[in-house]
This record gives C-alpha cells, structure tokens and sequence, in this order.
C-alpha cells in the first residue's frame, strides 16, 4: 500500500514538474543553440565592444560576455550559455564562478521592465517603490562589482582553454555554406541537452515531492527576533512572512501601512529583511532545483553558496543603513 502510495506521489510530482521543466528545457535549448550558432557566424566578435566593458577588466573572454549580456533578457539563457562554456572546459570552475556573480545586475534588469516597474511600483507607490527598486539594483550592481575585481585579482588566461572553444573562423572555413554551419551549430548543442535536461527532471521531481510532504512555512518564524533586533513595527512580522512566501503579496500587506507606522525607509528595510528570511524556503524550493538542474550537485552548491552569502551580505549592510540613518 505505502508501495502505492508513493508511486502515485512520484507520477503526481512528476506530472506537475513537466510543464515546468519544458518551458526551461526550450529556453536552455535555444539559449545553448543560439550561443552556437553565434560562434559558427562570428556574431560573438561583433558584440565584444560591449561586453568587454565587463570582461575586460575581470580576465573573461567575450563569450563569457555574450553570456551576461543575454541574461537581461533571460536568466536561463545567459545560465545555459556559461554551463555550456564550462562544460566544453572552455571555463574552468573559478572563470565560471565569478562570470555567475557578474551577471547578477543583468539579471536583476531583467525583472525590472517585466515586474517591478509594472507590478511593484504601482502597489508601493512611486515614491516607496522606486527607493525599493533602487535599493535593489544598487545590491545587485555592488555584487556584480565584487565579481569584476574578483576577476581582476584572481583569473588569468590559466582560467581559460582557448582550444575548447571551436574558432570561428576555423568553423566558417569548414561549413562554407549557412545550413552547414547552423547543422552544425546543433549538433554542438544536443551534448549539452542530454546532460541538462534529464537532471533537471530529477531534480524538480525530488523538490517537488519533499515540498509537498515539509512545511517549509515555518522558516519564517525566524523574521521575529530578527525584527526586534533591528527596532521594526510589530506589523512587520506578518508583512516579512507574506513576503517570503509571496513577494507580490509582500508588498500588497505592507501597502496599508506606508506612512503610519512605517516611514518610507523602514517599508524598504522590511522588504529587504523579507527578502534574507525568504532565501531559506527560495533556495530550497527553486534555486537548488534550478542550479543542479544547471550546473550538477557539486557545482551548482557553490553558485548557492556564493550568491545566497552575497546577497545576505549585501542586503544586511542596507538594511543596517537605511535603519541607522537618522529618521
């Protein structure tokens, strides 16, 4: 019966995890053929002015660059292109690390056309939501900052095989004709599939079925001393474990209150305080799934580490500014 039972879990885990996996599972693929397809054409030269402004300076060649740049238009896309550069062993483990804490500013600008300028800004108001969403790029630009100086002090062209990367003018010179190369493009591509997708199943399934049987919810409890400490209204408990559930939903509880109790800096320290308790549940419930699916186990808890460690650090220095300034 327990037999049953857990198959009829796993098939119900596996069945919800689908539609999920497959939207990621298209844009890794279109991300990883695009990048291809980019090297066969020489389209990755023709972009380095622009990215070299950050590869330059942190010792990353210009695909790395092309990589960052793509995630200002999807985090999986930009993800997808640097797990493929690694994979090929065109980046080692640390070139690839600190490429991952670059693209965070693009990843942050993103969001900001598709939900903070159109969703959150409205509920917050201009005033508070705007010092929110700035507040929020500032800490996305100082981690990005940290991963240029990083790569200043602690890369070199050791962090770098050139011979992984097929030459494009090697390639161009053996796909003459633009259906050989984009042929080829994809065969260059289906290795990384085959290694990404089927992990990525796994992974959500695994999430998925631990999700449905923890509760995850009473991580929050720890928003509480948290808030006595740094002298917050009483209100702010509900509106931090709102938020760590929902972030949409953060902000639409703390709507009611702006002005009377909190003042403007105290709504935004009670988001970004949200925003460390939520990192418990969001880890679990997608960042672990989304890197290992990425990037395997022992790589992808690295990224975690590292980007959940900067954040908090970041995000605790504002929340201690913005608090510590006189009122």
């Amino acid at each position: 019966m327990q037999s049953v039972l857990l198959l009829q879990s796993v098939v119900g885990a596996f069945v919800d995890v689908l539609p999920r996996v497959g939207r990621i599972a298209v844009l890794v693929s279109a991300a990883v053929y695009i990048a291809n397809v980019a090297v066969a054409f020489g389209l990755v030269q023709q972009i380095a002015g622009l990215s070299r402004l950050l590869t330059g300076p942190a010792n990353l060649p210009d695909e790395v660059g092309t990589a960052i740049l793509t995630t200002t238009v999807s985090t999986t896309a930009g993800y997808a292109m640097l797990a493929d550069l690694r994979e090929s062993g065109f980046l080692d483990d640390r070139a690839t690390l600190i490429a991952v804490v670059m693209n965070t500013f693009f990843g942050f600008a993103q969001h900001v056309f598709t939900y903070y300028i159109p969703v959150l800004i409205p509920i917050l108001g201009l005033s508070v939501g705007v010092f929110y969403v700035t507040s929020r790029a500032l800490i996305a630009l100082a981690i990005t900052l940290v991963g240029i100086v990083a790569g200043a002090v602690l890369l070199s062209e050791e962090n770098v095989d050139g011979s992984a990367q097929l030459d494009p003018d090697e390639l161009a010179a053996e796909a003459r004709t633009r259906r050989e190369r984009l042929v080829d493009a994809w065969d260059r591509t289906r290795p990384t599939l085959r290694r990404l997708v089927p992990r990525l199943v796994v992974v959500y399934t695994l999430v998925t079925l631990l999700v449905a049987r923890y509760d995850l919810n009473a991580i929050t409890g720890s928003a509480d001393p948290l808030t006595q400490l740094v002298g917050l209204p009483a209100v702010s408990i509900p509106v931090i474990v709102t938020y760590t559930l929902d972030t949409t939903s953060g902000a639409a509880a703390i709507a009611p209150f702006l002005g009377d109790p909190f003042t403007p800096r105290q709504a935004v320290a009670t988001l970004l305080l949200g925003g460390i308790i939520s990192f418990a549940v969001s880890t679990f419930k997608r960042s672990i799934p989304f890197q290992y699916g990425i990037w395997g186990a022992s790589f992808g808890t690295k990224v975690i580490i590292v980007n959940t460690v900067l954040k908090i650090v970041f995000i605790s220095l504002v929340v201690v500014t913005l608090l510590a300034l006189p009122m």
